[in-house]
């Protein structure tokens, strides 16, 4: 009996320790992988600290937010004379600038100012004809090949459906344009590149695109970096989503007709109930 007895303490034990070392090898397992991938991220990153852009008050925003149509016009601005010279707005036609308060000679004659690709000619060699109001916002560039060629091997992004692309939209482009700034000591800059505390790795090809006074407004509003900053946000934000203003104003119809359309019901619900107690006594 105390044989057996030894013996089935011995396969107590041994069962115990099996299953205790199955429980420490995952633990180990996970705490090794835990530990990769934190190292991966610290190899990733850096020394980086990327910071949360901060909210502006813009009037777009919640359920009857507009556009400030002045203020898409100076946006508009900047991005012609400042940003268009490296970013394209593909996905935008001329003729949508009318949303902004341009009449149609004003469009013309911004759309007149570009050349577009055209026919090929009798010996099968491209072309280029003057935009029209019809025409998508024209490219700096002939292709990708020629956007890199001259930005050192950087390609700048189409700028159409930026606001909506990138996590914060609006407030990520307008902190973007005012994050640029002296690099740590201790924060390895590669050459080429600039920091900048909201882009993802503090390192990026495009130079700082604003200073002071950098366009004339004709509204006389101060072209401080700022103000240029927030105005071309909210153009891009327009860009990204031009119907934005038509969208919410069906929908707080639709609203208004669901909630007249519940009273409705209800009055008939109670109506209908009424008559079938009065119908049961």
């Amino acid at each position: 009996m105390q044989i057996k007895t030894t013996t089935k303490k011995t396969d107590m034990s041994y069962s115990q320790t099996k299953s205790v070392s199955k429980l420490s090898l995952v633990k180990a397992t996970l705490l090794g992988l835990f530990m990769l991938i934190s190292f991966g991220s610290v190899i990733a990153h850096g020394n980086t600290s990327i910071e949360t852009p901060p909210k502006a008050a813009w009037s777009f925003n919640g359920p009857f937010g507009v556009f400030k149509r002045d203020q898409l016009q100076r946006g508009f601005q900047v991005y012609k004379e400042v940003c268009a010279v490296c970013h394209g707005l593909d996905l935008v036609r001329y003729d949508k600038l009318a949303a902004l308060g341009f009449s149609e000679e004003e469009i013309k004659a911004i759309a007149g100012d570009h050349d577009v690709p055209g026919p090929l000619n009798e010996e099968g060699e491209p072309t280029t004809i003057k935009a029209t109001p019809g025409n998508a916002f024209a490219n700096p560039y002939l292709n990708a090949n020629a956007a890199r060629a001259a930005n050192n091997g950087s390609f700048p992004p189409d700028l159409s459906l930026m606001a909506k692309a990138r996590a914060h939209g609006a407030d990520y482009i307008r902190a973007l344009l005012i994050g640029y700034e002296a690099a740590p000591d201790d924060f390895g800059l590669m050459d080429g590149m600039y920091y900048n505390r909201y882009f993802t790795g503090n390192q990026i090809a495009m130079p700082p695109p604003l200073v002071d006074n950098q366009v004339e407004y004709s509204d006389g509003t101060l072209a401080t970096i700022a103000q240029m900053s927030e105005d071309v946000s909210a153009f891009l934000a327009w860009t990204a989503e031009p119907e934005l203003e038509s969208r919410r104003n069906l929908g707080v119809k639709v609203m208004i007709f669901l909630s007249f359309f519940t009273i409705l019901m209800y009055c008939l619900m109670r109506r209908t109930w009424r008559k079938i107690k009065h119908q049961k006594k």
